[in-house]
């Protein structure tokens, strides 16, 4: 069989049982039951497949997914997210637009905490989008901003895809993981720069309102009691890989640690909670790690088949530039994120991209901070976006999606506008990877 009929018919299975509704997980597992059987000879590819699995289970780097969920879990059942937005919202004042701020400030910290961004979204909606609309807040500067700044989840560390993405593309976790922490800050400027203008321009879409004046030795005590120790978790996790102490897995393991003990010494642990924090990551993560066993299995078929060279070389036959071929892949993401998820994407997409970025001679990691962006886009991205029926489920009654889809495109252009920066300047992220792991 040829290259192109084995892929064919790969992916060509993939995808009608996607499009039938069937779970990823188990899309994979019957792909590659199959697939093992017809293309690595019968009874010997079911044993094959069987190791293959075992061995991509049994790695290491999956560590940091469990863990970064256990965090997410920890910090949504003890309340501590809610009390971090209350002492932010003592910061902002009367400040035009001060709510839909407060959506991207309470969305960086919450991508800091817990790396997921469906969880930022739900929270940030459900306690944000109430009050923004009672204060008068029109539908784009109520809905958009908490779209836009839920999926930053994504480009901040501790972010669960950009783990998964180390794990599928075999690159380096702690590099992704620094790489992002720039891009992701430039797309939370970005959306404060529109808000803010937008404001100005607009005063009607967020009208100002009275707010009771906040002491100063009131700020300084919510600060204290409830911004300083989110602080602590955060270099937990990202200040111990920036002064080397420890490796992705370790610095999950102590952020998983300090948002216990942040729980605890806030006395807001308890059996009830610990127990659904628990059973939610767990739930969470057995289904993560049969994706990602069975998205390692399918892309070792690929190889096997010949359809990765193949299609590589094919690709590389066109005559396009590299640069024109980086543009192609990043549309491509950000158009199956109009009727996909971000981890199908993903583990579609990357066994084919990969080796055309290292063949090209781009850099993996620079390419890969671009796939998230991307990815990022897609969640948020008309028709199907993930985020978009997030909201949909905490949105106030009689909310439509087509006031959802008008709220989020100005934030899509935002993150187009994110994407391009770090693809003229990869710099951006190359510069803070290379100084670190020099």
């Amino acid at each position: 069989m040829e290259w192109w009929e084995a892929f064919i018919l790969i992916m060509g299975s993939l995808f009608l049982l996607m499009f039938i509704g069937m779970p990823v997980a188990f899309t994979f597992l019957v792909v590659n039951v199959v697939g093992a059987y017809f293309f690595f000879g019968g009874m010997p590819g079911m044993f094959q497949l069987v190791i293959q699995i075992s061995e991509s289970l049994s790695s290491f780097t999956l560590v940091p997914v469990a863990l970064f969920l256990v965090m997410g879990e920890i910090m949504f059942h003890s309340g501590i997210g809610v009390n971090l937005l209350d002492a932010l919202d003592k910061w902002f004042g009367s400040l035009k637009g001060r709510l839909a701020l407060l959506a991207v400030g309470g969305g960086v910290l919450f991508a800091a905490l817990t790396g997921n961004s469906m969880g930022s979204v739900a929270l940030l909606g459900s306690s944000l989008v109430p009050e923004m609309e009672k204060r008068g807040y029109g539908k784009p500067m109520s809905l958009g901003p908490i779209l836009g700044s839920g999926g930053l989840a994504i480009m901040v560390p501790p972010s669960g895809l950009a783990v998964l993405l180390g794990v599928v593309a075999e690159l380096s976790i702690g590099k992704i993981l620094i790489a992002i922490i720039l891009p992701g800050i430039i797309m939370a400027i970005l959306y404060a720069i529109y808000i803010v203008g937008r404001c100005a321009i607009d005063p009607k879409v967020a009208p100002a309102f009275a707010v009771k004046a906040v002491p100063l030795s009131e700020k300084l005590h919510a600060t204290v009691v409830h911004i300083l120790p989110v602080s602590f978790i955060i270099f937990m996790v990202v200040g111990v890989i920036f002064l080397g102490l420890a490796t992705p897995s370790e610095s999950a393991a102590s952020g998983a640690l300090g948002t216990f003990l942040l729980a605890c010494f806030q006395r807001r642990m308890n059996w009830d909670i610990f127990k659904k924090a628990m059973v939610g990551s767990l739930e969470i993560s057995v289904m993560l790690l049969m994706i990602i066993s069975g998205a390692l299995a399918f892309t070792q078929m690929l190889a096997f088949t010949g359809a990765t060279v193949g299609l590589v070389n094919m690709v590389l036959s066109f005559g396009a530039s590299p640069f024109i071929l980086i543009v192609l892949m990043l549309i491509t993401v950000i158009m199956l994120g109009m009727v996909m998820s971000p981890v199908p994407i993903m583990l579609v997409t990357l066994p084919v991209f990969i080796p055309i970025v290292e063949q090209i001679g781009f850099d993996p990691i620079w390419f890969a901070v671009l796939f998230l962006i991307a990815i990022e886009t897609g969640t948020t991205s008309p028709p199907f976006g993930a985020s978009l029926f997030v909201m949909k489920g905490v949105a106030p009654k009689g909310t439509t999606m087509p006031e959802i889809y008008r709220a989020a495109i100005p934030f899509l252009v935002c993150d187009v506008i994110a994407l391009m920066i770090v693809l003229i300047f990869p710099i951006i992220v190359l510069g803070p990877m290379a100084w670190m792991f020099q």
